[in-house]
């Protein structure tokens, strides 16, 4: 890749939000193709591959390096990592995009509202049911993660296809690991989030690839952006940029 590769979200309110804050920074972006285009073009940055994806195809892609930079969700980003934070940047949080990733139970759970009490309802469970507790979820590696940081041992992953929260009213699991921005719908299904069950507070971010290949030209038009985020010389943007391709 010798010129810039950067991808925003292709649709809804991340992607006009994601665009008001290039205009902001007087990149603006125009879509080529019309509204179902997935290409489009970013004035004032200079010779770059400027692609619309989801959410998901932009964390896979700045953390395999087929992408150099990207707006997306950090909780795509944890999740999606083999390695962790090792696997990408994040430069910046935009301020919108914004949602927690929890752990949430039947609201008639009354005895269950910390993780160490769900590890001790899955025992009596699984003493009762012959079965582990089955917790669904689209974010399996960053449930693994939590609960084994938590010393919770007693479920077993459902990875979840539709509406997560639904899945304990339709029998399909027992507890549920989503994100939610206000709690609304989970107290619509009957849930309740156990009280340090918060695993991570997300939102939209501005990342960049430690993997991807960072030729002269790619350095210098990210350069250019990273200028606006930190007002200085070009020379303060490039080794800004360096710094957070070398941290470990």
């Amino acid at each position: 890749m010798s010129k810039l590769s950067f991808a925003i979200p292709s649709k809804g309110r991340l992607k006009e939000q994601t665009e008001q804050w290039l205009a902001g920074l007087g990149f603006p972006v125009s879509q080529i193709g019309g509204d179902r285009g997935y290409q489009a073009e970013i004035a004032g940055l200079g010779d770059v591959e400027m692609r619309l994806l989801s959410a998901r195809e932009i964390a896979q892609g700045l953390i395999e390096g087929s992408l150099h930079i990207g707006v997306t969700g950090e909780d795509l980003l944890h999740d999606l990592a083999p390695e962790g934070p090792g696997d990408f940047r994040v430069v910046r949080q935009l301020g919108f995009g914004a949602a927690d990733v929890i752990v949430a139970v039947p609201q008639a759970w009354l005895d269950v509202d910390t993780m160490s009490d769900l590890e001790a309802a899955g025992a009596a469970f699984r003493k009762l049911h012959h079965r582990r507790l089955r917790v669904a979820t689209k974010y399996m590696r960053l449930t693994r993660r939590f609960f084994a940081a938590k010393s919770v041992g007693e479920y077993r992953l459902v990875e979840s296809a539709g509406a997560t929260e639904a899945a304990p009213t339709t029998g399909a699991a027992d507890v549920i690991v989503d994100i939610t921005s206000t709690g609304a719908t989970l107290r619509a299904n009957g849930l309740k989030i156990l009280s340090d069950g918060v695993i991570l507070k997300s939102e939209a971010s501005f990342a960049l690839s430690p993997t991807a290949d960072w030729s002269e030209a790619a350095q210098a038009s990210c350069s250019k952006l990273l200028g606006r985020l930190a007002p200085g010389s070009t020379t303060d943007a490039k080794k800004l940029l360096n710094t957070f391709l070398t941290q470990v």
